[in-house]
């Protein structure tokens, strides 16, 4: 007889007992009222009298599906985004939310059809941190009472539409090729310049100019295939004609 009483006594402890991992929280209620969080390790919880609900409390990552949403200035576009959160109080994520992880993603998928729609498209394209910050604070403050801390939220992809995509290649060719006219023309303007100064440079020094046309002719006179006509300046002609035999 008494070894069956220790006998049920020990089968009584093992169906007790309880393991929470290490990346595990336990939410213990007893008579149906909340009596604690355990942290790791082997827990003796009773039968019929109490109950415990392991939580995971590491980081989890939760796609936010393809959301339609129109933007300030009244371009549709689908945005999809992945949110990063975990859960800081075990307690209230079992007891202030019946499914956190439902929870959260219909929260972030209001938000950011709601913040997407506060932006012009150019904002939302240029400035997608901003956005997705802006998402990650709204919804970590929601998640609050549910014990819930949302570490980041990235948008993945900004799907627009087809005529949308055409217009903005053909903005973005019109701009390249203004960028172009303006540095030809900034080039030319230099190049103008420096001509400008080197003509000064010639004609201020005597002689210059005619061995700058020498030079030019002795350039040309390397490659045997070219034909040069050239203008004797005046000044030469000017010498031969005030020379006299003797």
């Amino acid at each position: 007889m008494y070894y069956t009483i220790i006998g049920v006594v020990i089968f009584l402890v093992l169906i007790s007992l309880r393991q929470i991992n290490q990346y595990q929280r336990g939410v213990m209620f007893t008579f149906g009222r909340y009596t604690g969080t355990k942290m790791p390790g082997w827990r003796l919880v009773i039968p019929i009298f109490q109950m415990m609900k392991k939580v995971d409390i590491r980081v989890k990552a939760v796609d936010v599906p393809d959301q339609e949403a129109i933007t300030k200035d009244n371009v549709s576009v689908r945005v999809n985004a992945v949110i990063y959160y975990k859960v800081v109080d075990a307690a209230k994520s079992f007891i202030e939310v019946e499914n956190f992880y439902y929870a959260v993603s219909q929260l972030a998928q209001t938000t950011m059809r709601n913040v997407v729609g506060e932006v012009d498209l150019d904002e939302l394209l240029t400035g997608r941190d901003a956005v997705s910050n802006k998402i990650q604070i709204i919804v970590d403050k929601a998640t609050d009472p549910w014990g819930i801390k949302v570490e980041s939220v990235d948008l993945k992809d900004i799907v627009l539409p087809e005529e949308m995509k055409r217009t903005i290649a053909k903005q973005a060719e019109a701009e390249r090729e203004r960028r172009a006219v303006i540095i030809k023309a900034e080039g030319e303007v230099i190049a103008a310049k420096n001509i400008s100064k080197a003509a000064e440079m010639l004609s201020g020094s005597k002689g210059a100019l005619h061995l700058r046309t020498l030079q030019s002719i002795n350039d040309l006179s390397s490659d045997q295939s070219n034909t040069v006509i050239f203008v004797l300046p005046l000044e030469v002609l000017q010498a031969f004609a005030g020379y006299k035999k003797d």
